[in-house]
């Protein structure tokens, strides 16, 4: 690279000038688009090989990862070869399919395994693995110019997605709030939103909708038409049916799942508001969902749109973009920042964040963050974003890369616009606590009965507040 280019990326690096006139400076010297990204890339890979820490520290020595089955992990392993320049080190990994996938961690963790040295994991499952010091807290690493690059920018990492993924361990207590340890470093994420068949809506003449209560008489008036369903969600016993959509539409309206009161954690989900929205919730499965919906999970949902047999979906919005290839309506899905609330200025997704975390019972802790640090990185997340399907990248900067930008201008309609409308309020919503993992199972578990007629939904709800407490009084929370 000559001097010229490396004094104009090492500008842009220093911040001294923007994205846009960095490419129209290198459009000068006859660097195209394209070759601009990939001299940033290899900018910032030797730049953080030069940022601080001695990277060939563990040169020869061994990682081992514990792996969930997703793209994002084919994006991260196809470019795992450049770490193995960068350190040196030699690098295994397991990988288990998602229904098995959580408890191999739980086991691990529990057991005090020295096996893995990092693993993902999700925001919520932290709020176990942290306070039982199970995982270590990454400030120590973060914060300490001996083992992380002054290149690596933790700060260009999205804001609500840092905050999301730390917390105090007191229940309550807001996430990346003061005290905070930081328990994983967010690697990519879902925003939920919604994700369409354009050319069903189109042939329907009907526009996509606009609001929960539109979504409601849409999805039932595709129902009636029997050719397909209108709306898929997740309706299985599970802690993942609250979090996509749900938890999304729920928060537009106001609600929370608890609040503290007198210095207490109380269930919240039984105010007067959140009944209405729980009844348009079963109105809308009910009358627009599918007929087995007890038993819809991400696959479900997801496989049901790109089939065609549902005509939108309210869910991750990488959910829809994978049904956006290799499918039967591939070519046909479009995708709508929603807002659920009539009265709400903009959608607020709940987000799930795959990140990264380390075993505190690793006996390479300094090299399992130096992956850790790579795998975060500006250059890999580019490289997952530009190369393969690292969808929702976790730094700002990624989604200003221009090829980025162009495939999913050119290939996924409305994508981009999704994403910018809704980033600013995309977070989690939950109320971080230890028992996170039973109480949303109850809560999937009285949705499904109030579907079912077996209960009502008032009396439901009452139920459900009044079992939460009585949980929580016996654990002392």
């Amino acid at each position: 690279m000559s001097n010229r280019k490396k004094d104009l990326i090492k500008a842009y690096y220093e911040k001294k000038m923007g994205r846009r006139e960095l490419f129209e400076r290198m459009a000068k010297l006859g660097i195209g688009a394209v070759a601009t990204s990939v001299l940033l890339n290899s900018f910032a890979t030797d730049a953080l090989a030069a940022g601080g820490p001695d990277f060939k520290k563990f040169k020869g020595k061994s990682l081992k990862l514990l792996l969930n089955k997703h793209p994002y992990v084919d994006a991260m392993l196809k470019n795992l070869e450049n770490f193995k320049t960068l350190t040196g080190l030699n690098v295994t990994y397991d990988i288990f399919p998602e229904d098995v996938y959580f408890d191999k961690v739980t086991t691990a963790l529990a057991g005090r395994s020295t096996q893995y040295d990092a693993l993902m994991t999700g925001a919520y499952q932290t709020w176990k693995y942290g306070p039982a010091r199970q995982i270590v807290d990454m400030n120590e690493y973060l914060k300490d110019p001996k083992y992380t690059s002054d290149t690596y920018n933790w700060n260009d990492v999205t804001e609500n997605l840092r905050k999301s993924t730390a917390w105090d361990g007191k229940a309550g207590s807001e996430l990346g709030g003061p005290g905070s340890k930081q328990w994983a470093i967010p690697w990519g994420f879902e925003i939920n939103n919604v994700a369409y068949n354009k050319t069903v809506f189109d042939q329907l003449k009907m526009t996509p909708p606009t609001n929960l209560p539109d979504m409601i008489e849409k999805a039932a008036k595709i129902s009636q038409g029997g050719k397909m369903y209108g709306v898929g969600v997740r309706g299985s016993r599970s802690w993942a049916t609250i979090h996509p959509g749900f938890l999304s539409a729920y928060t537009n309206y106001g609600q929370k799942d608890f609040v503290v009161k007198n210095g207490k954690l109380t269930p919240a989900m039984n105010t007067p508001e959140s009944k209405t929205f729980h009844k348009m919730w079963v109105d809308m499965i009910r009358k627009g969902g599918p007929k087995n919906w007890p038993t819809y999970t991400w696959y479900e949902v997801g496989n049901d749109l790109g089939a065609g047999n549902s005509a939108m979906i309210f869910d991750a919005d990488i959910l829809g973009y994978f049904q956006n290839s290799g499918t039967k309506e591939a070519g046909h899905l479009a995708y709508l920042p929603f807002t659920p609330n009539p009265a709400a200025s903009a959608p607020t997704p709940n987000v799930w964040i795959w990140s990264l975390a380390m075993s505190a019972f690793s006996k390479n802790k300094e090299a399992a963050w130096y992956f850790i640090q790579w795998a975060s990185g500006t250059e890999n997340t580019t490289f997952g974003a530009v190369n393969a399907d690292l969808v929702d990248p976790v730094r700002d900067s990624v989604w200003k890369v221009p090829k980025f930008e162009a495939r999913l201008e050119k290939s996924y309609p409305g994508y981009l616009n999704q994403f910018q409308k809704s980033i600013g309020q995309s977070r989690i919503y939950f109320t971080p606590q230890q028992l996170f993992p039973e109480f949303t199972t109850d809560w999937a578990a009285m949705l499904q009965q109030m579907y079912a007629n077996q209960i009502p939904v008032d009396e439901g709800l009452d139920k459900l507040a009044q079992s939460l407490q009585g949980k929580l009084r016996e654990v002392g929370i």
